[in-house]
């Protein structure tokens, strides 16, 4: 099992999302629903497009975490 960190950015029409650890792996949808399963396709492509190139398959290393903060 392979897990990726995926960033969803909220758009003028959608959402855009990208995986940090697979640089060009990218998609988009009208809605996040939409973006999550376009991301996932695309994920699934870019791996196998390495894989039967000879390719390394980048380990992932980004991380996320939620930062609040409060203005005084």
């Amino acid at each position: 099992m392979k897990k990726y960190l995926v960033i969803f950015e909220k758009t003028k029409t959608g959402y855009s999302c990208y995986v940090p650890d697979l640089p060009g792996c990218i998609a988009t949808g009208k809605t996040k629903i939409i973006a999550e399963k376009n991301i996932y396709e695309a994920i699934k492509f870019h791996i196998e497009g390495l894989e039967e190139e000879g390719l390394k398959v980048t380990v992932a290393k980004s991380e996320s975490e939620m930062m609040v903060f409060i203005q005084e």
